[in-house]
């Protein structure tokens, strides 16, 4: 038919696959394709009988028949027209044998007309309603908005051949992110002929007892149910859902994964319940924070308050046997480390470099001497640069505490005195190489210092902390470590063992960077347990200026050529001066000055070994610098030989340090320095003495290293000032670079007698050596 024309089936002479027939000389297109079919069916026959009183069964048959065209029926058997909106409805069949742990899950998709169902990919138009005398035509657009949301949350639509009794498909681990996009656009969901969940509410209790909490809840899946256990492990495998006791599928929220999913991972599941050590109370308080029904007991309350309110830790004075006074900030530090003794908790000291780390733990021994229980020793591990800084501490601030260094090739007979004395100190390498032995004592502390040494949680000598026996246990590290909480796993495994659980989870939570949520959470329950006091938040009880040396220990091919040099010098020179006279050899005594300073800076300087191997006061800067820049500091480094700039320029090219360079030989003064004042990438100015003398106005550092210190007051202090001077806001902290052992430490030790002598040698001004003795020149080269 067109419009009223109708043309009866036999009266076209030709039929064409594809619509086309012809008529009266005139070709026409059949615009249902899908008619075609019936139309050659209906041509070779005379037509359909239908008993009388069977034909309404006969059109309710056809309608509903897929991939049938519309009808025209007369009007005696014509239904009411009805165009009604659908409800979605996805099926998800689980596979017959490995149930929801299939790889890919398969689904039916149904819409439902006011109680009728039609399967969403069968080609029927209308559903018939006899008992209304009405038929309900489809709403295709309607429909292609439900399959593009299905498209949408991860579902892939099957086609034909493979379809069988499934319309879409979805890989099983995307199923519950899946379904929680389709049920808040108003789809039902069943699974198993159920209907899938959502979780109406959860209640939290929790239930103390000597050294532990457990965590029960309560989940309610709109009537279904399922343990506690359960649900955390569904959370832990990454689970989006999870069959309750009733057969039916529970949704599991988002944020139910990103929050329970880490409190799976940080407890242990017993029973009906998680259990957790003392020392994750804080933790735990930040994860349940916000939730609206948590019942606590008295012990957990008590506890969670008193750790909650650690920021008003009373101080403590240093007492009268410290042989110093200590700043208002490092007595509550002190406070802070009576508080974590007080919960038997381990904590990190993350101070800014320079505020007195080693301070404030030298006089927290100091205190815990006569009442630490039998009088076992403490034990603080520490990099190999540091050794001698740590024991000159000692000597200097606490005196009386009885100190043993244990490390060195002879260490084998110190280990019957080990535990007599009140702190033994040992380096990282001694302690990997010892730690059968070390883990047979009983320590009162162990302390890491630069516990960034172990953040990687499977080396040798991570490993090997753990093995320490302890009753309490510190770190030390100048790093922002709230900033790398991905680092945190290892050191906190030594500090608290087990507090954060399986150290996988930890990582993946701490490590994404978009999760703020966990992160904060994290912060928030670790917070107590790590101090942390920046430069900015205690400039008013620094002084401007504080000056500082760093003590370095040479160590293999680097000692050996000092002590050749030494050796060869010492002979030849002395020999000289017995035969010539000193006032002759004067020249050859500023040459072997200067070649003892070149070995004690870098070997490759006197052209022996490679720029690219270390030293050790590169042992000792480049750590520094690394913290520091980590902190949001700038630094100035100085030294008077070009040739060890050049090699620091290696170095901090290998590590990725942006840096800015000047010598005498540079021209583009201003332009180095506006970059290292404006750009914030660039934290490191590497600059030679007679170059950066004066002139300079470098306010944006606020670090200074000198690596071959002048001991010239002038000298120094010009270099100091290009960082402290007027446009400077923050303290100032400039750190001298001294190889213990060396003519370095020797001519500091002259320079308290004989300040114009030392000035002459640094100068290597030949005129003022007159008042060198043969007594000064074996000093210097002994």
């Amino acid at each position: 038919m067109r419009g009223e024309d109708q043309i009866p089936l036999k009266q076209p002479v030709l039929l064409v696959p594809g619509g086309l027939f012809v008529v009266n000389n005139t070709i026409a297109l059949v615009n249902d394709f899908d008619a075609y079919a019936w139309v050659k069916l209906l041509r070779s026959g005379d037509g359909l009988d239908v008993p009388a009183g069977e034909e309404h069964d006969l059109v309710d048959r056809l309608l509903d028949m897929p991939a049938l065209p519309r009808l025209n029926l007369p009007e005696e058997l014509r239904l009411e027209e009805i165009v009604l909106e659908p409800k979605p409805i996805l099926v998800v069949h689980p596979p017959a044998k490995s149930r929801w742990q299939h790889d890919r899950l398969k689904g039916e998709v149904l819409f439902d007309y006011d109680g009728s169902s039609v399967r969403g990919s069968s080609g029927q138009w209308a559903l018939v309603q006899r008992s209304e005398s009405r038929c309900l035509i489809r709403h295709r657009e309607l429909e292609a908005e439900y399959w593009n949301q299905l498209q949408d949350a991860g579902f892939r639509r099957l086609v034909d051949q493979k379809r069988g009794q499934h319309d879409v498909e979805i890989v099983s681990r995307d199923l519950g992110p899946a379904v929680r996009a389709l049920m808040a656009q108003d789809w039902q969901v069943r699974a198993d002929g159920k209907r899938v969940r959502q979780p109406l509410d959860i209640q939290f209790q929790i239930r103390s007892g000597i050294d532990w909490f457990e965590l029960h809840a309560d989940i309610d899946f709109d009537g279904g149910r399922v343990t506690f256990p359960e649900l955390l492990a569904a959370l832990a495998r990454g689970d989006g859902t999870i069959v309750l006791d009733d057969g039916s599928l529970g949704i599991l929220p988002e944020e139910w994964l990103r929050r329970y999913g880490l409190l799976a991972g940080l407890g242990t599941a017993e029973e009906d319940h998680l259990r957790f050590s003392n020392v994750q109370v804080g933790l735990l308080d930040a994860l349940l924070s916000a939730q609206p029904s948590v019942d606590y007991d008295a012990r957990f309350d008590e506890m969670r308050q008193k750790v909650a309110g650690f920021s008003g830790v009373q101080t403590v004075n240093e007492g009268s046997a410290f042989h110093g006074e200590l700043r208002a900030y490092q007595r509550e530090g002190l406070g802070w480390l009576q508080f974590l003794e007080d919960f038997h908790f381990g904590g990190c000291l993350a101070d800014d470099m320079g505020l007195g780390k080693t301070i404030q733990m030298l006089a927290f021994f100091n205190l815990r001497k006569k009442r630490r229980p039998k009088k076992l020793p403490s034990l603080v591990v520490v990099p190999k640069s540091l050794m001698f800084n740590w024991r000159q501490e000692c000597e200097r601030f606490t005196p009386d505490l009885s100190v043993l260094e244990y490390a060195g090739l002879d260490r084998a007979k110190l280990r019957d005195v080990l535990a007599k004395n009140d702190l033994v100190l040992t380096t990282y390498g001694t302690l990997r190489r010892d730690v059968v032995l070390l883990k047979e004592f009983e320590f009162d502390y162990v302390v890491l210092d630069e516990a960034q040494a172990i953040k990687n949680s499977g080396s040798q000598v991570a490993k090997a902390v753990r093995l320490l026996k302890a009753r309490h246990r510190m770190a030390l590290s100048g790093t922002p470590i709230e900033n790398h909480l991905g680092d945190l796993c290892s050191i906190f495994e030594f500090l608290n063992p087990g507090m954060l659980g399986r150290s996988s989870t930890f990582r993946l939570h701490a490590a994404d960077p978009t999760d703020k949520e966990t992160r904060r959470i994290l912060a928030e329950g670790l917070r107590p347990l790590i101090l942390r006091r920046t430069k900015q938040s205690v400039a008013s009880e620094l002084p401007e200026k504080l000056e500082q040396t760093i003590h370095c220990e040479m160590g293999g091919e680097q000692e050996k050529l000092y002590n050749e040099l030494r050796d060869h010098y010492r002979d030849s020179l002395l020999g000289m001066i017995d035969e010539q006279g000193l006032a002759k050899t004067k020249m050859h005594v500023l040459e072997a000055l200067l070649r003892l300073r070149q070995a004690a800076c870098h070997p490759a300087l006197l052209h022996r070994g490679t720029a690219e191997e270390s030293s050790a006061k590169l042992d000792a800067l480049c750590p520094q610098l690394q913290e520091l820049l980590d902190e949001g500091h700038k630094a100035l480094v100085f030294s008077q030989f070009t040739s060890m700039l050049a090699i620091v320029k290696q170095h901090l090219d290998k590590q990725g340090i942006v840096y800015e360079y000047l010598d005498g030989q540079t021209r583009d003064r201003k332009e180095r320095v506006e970059r290292f004042q404006t750009d914030p990438q660039c934290g490191v100015f590497l600059i030679s003495l007679k170059a950066g003398g004066l002139g300079l106005n470098l306010t944006a550092a606020d670090y200074v290293f000198i690596l071959d210190p002048w001991w010239n007051p002038a000298v120094e202090t010009q270099a100091i000032d290009r960082a402290h001077r007027v446009g400077q806001t923050r303290p100032v902290f400039a750190y001298r670079l001294i190889c213990k052992n060396t003519v370095e430490e020797k001519i500091t030790e002259l320079q308290q007698v004989k300040r114009e002598l030392a000035d002459a040698i640094l100068e290597q001004d030949g005129s003022l050596l007159q008042n060198l003795t043969a007594e000064d020149l074996q000093q210097l080269l002994s």
